[in-house]
């Protein structure tokens, strides 16, 4: 019964195309931005955060797990944005847009790099560096859509 309907269906559909393995059509670099700046963030945090007196034993445990803390945080934060955007990068990204945008390859390639140095360093000008690919990014891909959409932190 199926086939009959596709038989009797098929001279009337010219085309059907997705960009995706799921014709979802929900993507958005608005998660990798959420999660770089949660990278950037904790990066600032680390760097701010007061060394304790050797001597206070008290101290010295609640520096550690609050550096321990911010530490998981930027390098789960830092993987999961190399997860938004490699999902941007290989599930949204077709050749009709690196006809128009040859340089995504390297953008992404770089990105990706950058993720991974943020995860391993703390290191404010790679998060900044980060947050800077991003914005590309979000400005290809809304530009893929026809739409002007603002850049905007959430922090």
């Amino acid at each position: 019964m199926i086939k009959k309907l596709i038989n009797t269906l098929s001279p009337k559909i010219a085309e059907a195309s997705a960009h995706c393995d799921g014709p979802c059509g929900i993507y958005d670099p608005a998660s990798a931005r959420v999660c770089a700046e949660a990278v950037r963030s904790m990066t600032k945090k680390i760097l701010a955060l007061p060394l304790p007196d050797a001597s206070d034993a008290g101290a010295v445990a609640r520096y550690h797990a609050t550096l321990s803390r911010y530490t998981s945080i930027k390098e789960e934060q830092a993987e999961l944005t190399k997860h938004e955007l490699l999902v941007l990068w290989t599930d949204y990204f077709k050749p009709p847009h690196l006809e128009k945008h040859p340089e995504l390859h390297t953008i992404f390639w770089e990105v990706a790099k950058l993720c991974s140095a943020c995860k391993v360093e703390v290191s404010p000008e790679h998060a900044d560096e980060l947050m800077e690919a991003i914005e590309k990014i979000h400005n290809i891909f809304w530009s893929t859509k026809g739409r002007e959409v603002a850049w905007v932190l959430a922090g």
